[in-house]
């Protein structure tokens, strides 16, 4: 599901980011680009990033997850 519809960021690679070591919006804005345009999506990064955290940055491979993001859309 997309989170950062300005950058085209999906939960997925928050995930991927919080696997690698990202543990703030700063990190996942430098290294994304999350929030850097509109930063309508700031809130919901952060809360995917927490559940990436808290799930230890993988989603299980044996079930699909529950989402613990929405999806943001931006309408302008």
């Amino acid at each position: 599901m997309y989170v950062c519809v300005c950058m085209a960021v999906t939960e997925r690679q928050i995930h991927e980011a919080a696997r690698a070591g990202a543990t703030t919006l700063k990190d996942l804005r430098r290294e994304l680009g999350v929030s850097s345009e509109c930063g309508q999506c700031a809130a919901q990064a952060r809360k995917c990033l927490a559940a990436a955290t808290e799930a230890g940055g993988q989603r299980p491979n044996s079930a699909p997850a529950a989402p613990q993001c929405r999806i943001f859309m931006a309408l302008t």
